[in-house]
């Protein structure tokens, strides 16, 4: 009876599904978060009469074969890097990425990490982190007698000072890109690792060879359609209730079986 393990597959399948859109709609509330969404491919096939076989009952050759498919498996978890809600906020540090690209903080470790949560802030030295505390780079300080700062959609970084009129360059926020973004490894604390499948990071200046522009004041909002997902775990619930009743189908097939004298 392969129904019970086709079946077996399918939910959990669905269960997967389930726990993404669950991982989705916890994190509805989170800057700068990029929807996930499962992607299923079917399973090996077994073939019980090939595709172009001599039949053995007349000599006929057989036109299409029979192959029975041994069920569903979860082939990836895509993110979908689909630009979210512009959400205005008035923080001098909440930066907005306008576009494609991310910004290059790094970690303890010393390795490069990347991000679209621009929610910044600064170290008691004036250093310009995350809020988790990383290092945005490249490393941009801000002078403690600094009255106000400002950054233009280049992301040229500019300090105000009380006894100048003119302001003062500290520096300038470059963005990061990659050939295929949706190969990157999620680590949490909305960041992600450079790996081969998604290439090598492409850096230059906000608004220049395909990279998006710097919005101060804004932040972006989680990618997430609370509308869709809860669609769509209606209609994993379902999928998951149906492949239930394959399973009871088939051990009431058993069953019925296991009674013949």
């Amino acid at each position: 009876m392969r129904a019970l393990d086709i079946a077996a597959t399918g939910m959990a399948a669905q269960q997967m599904r389930v726990e993404v859109i669950s991982h989705n709609l916890a994190n509805m509330n989170t800057t700068g978060y990029s929807a996930r969404r499962v992607e299923f491919s079917d399973l090996h096939y077994q073939q019980l009469t090939r595709a172009g076989a001599i039949s053995a009952s007349d000599g006929t050759m057989v036109p299409t074969g029979v192959q029975l498919g041994l069920g569903v498996r979860a082939s990836s978890v895509a993110v979908n890097f689909q630009q979210g809600t512009i959400l205005a906020t008035g923080g001098e540090l909440d930066l907005a990425i306008e576009g494609e690209g991310f910004l290059e903080v790094t970690l303890p470790s010393g390795q490069s990490a990347y991000t679209r949560d621009g929610g910044l802030k600064l170290t008691g030295d004036g250093l310009v982190v995350t809020s988790d505390g990383h290092e945005v780079t490249p490393g941009i300080t801000v002078p403690d007698d600094a009255r106000a700062i400002s950054i233009n959609s280049d992301g040229e970084v500019y300090a105000y000072f009380n006894d100048n009129t003119q302001p003062a360059l500290l520096g300038q926020f470059t963005l990061t890109d990659f050939s295929n973004p949706r190969g990157l490894e999620a680590i949490g604390s909305n960041l992600f690792l450079e790996t081969e499948a998604s290439g090598q990071p492409t850096t230059g200046n906000p608004g220049e060879d395909g990279l998006g522009t710097i919005r101060q004041g804004y932040l972006e909002e989680s990618s997430v359609d609370a509308v869709a997902e809860i669609t769509d775990l209606i209609e994993a619930q379902r999928g998951y209730e149906l492949n239930a009743k394959v399973i009871t189908a088939a051990d009431q097939m058993l069953g019925a079986t296991t009674q013949i004298r």
